[in-house]
């Protein structure tokens, strides 16, 4: 691994994931605030990473498979502490879509890298938006108070519902690109026969 600068932003959010667990779980009033500052950090780094890694051409193998990994776990950690905090199927349904979509990409992107078709499913800009409303409503529902008159809490709920209907929505488009793949009907780009 090479110590530049985009991959320690990376595993600088990986760091802040236990972090976020410990402040969210303190007893005191601020921890709603204080998580949500670590988790907006966190997203910061994730919009850094990637611009310096281009900008100062410092990308690596590492960074481009650690990356992807910091991101989902900050969410998944994110959504469950969520949930376990509104333990509810209002809260239950959008993350478990976000978390299980999180899981079939991932795996779908593997099995398409293994066979060489990895670019069929690159990340969209309906993921990007997707990845965008994302965080912001997980900030808003870690904050959770109202600020200046404006329901916090609600606010970044429906926004978590606008990430988990494009979510699904994304996942099928990434789906659609590699059905001719996963259903046969194209052949095997890397010709293993798998």
């Amino acid at each position: 691994m090479s110590w530049t600068i985009p991959n320690i932003l990376t595993l600088l959010r990986i760091v802040l994931i236990p972090v976020l667990v410990v402040v969210f779980y303190l007893p005191v009033q601020w921890a709603h605030e204080v998580s949500a500052a670590i988790f907006g950090i966190a997203a910061l780094t994730d919009l850094l990473d990637g611009y310096l890694a281009r900008r100062l051409q410092q990308s690596s193998i590492f960074g481009a498979f650690l990356d992807p990994v910091a991101d989902k776990l900050m969410v998944a950690v994110a959504l469950v502490l969520l949930v376990q905090d509104n333990p509810s199927p209002l809260f239950a349904i959008p993350a478990a879509i976000i978390i299980g979509r999180e899981i079939a990409i991932s795996a779908l992107r593997e099995w398409m890298s293994e066979i060489g078709a990895r670019t069929k499913v690159a990340v969209s800009i309906i993921g990007k938006l997707k990845t965008t409303i994302q965080m912001i409503a997980i900030l808003l529902l870690l904050f959770k108070k109202p600020l200046g008159g404006v329901p916090v809490h609600e606010v970044g709920l429906v926004l978590l519902y606008i990430a988990a209907a494009l979510t699904l929505w994304s996942m099928f488009v990434y789906m659609h690109a590699a059905w001719p793949m996963l259903s046969g009907k194209t052949a095997n780009p890397s010709g293993d026969g798998a």
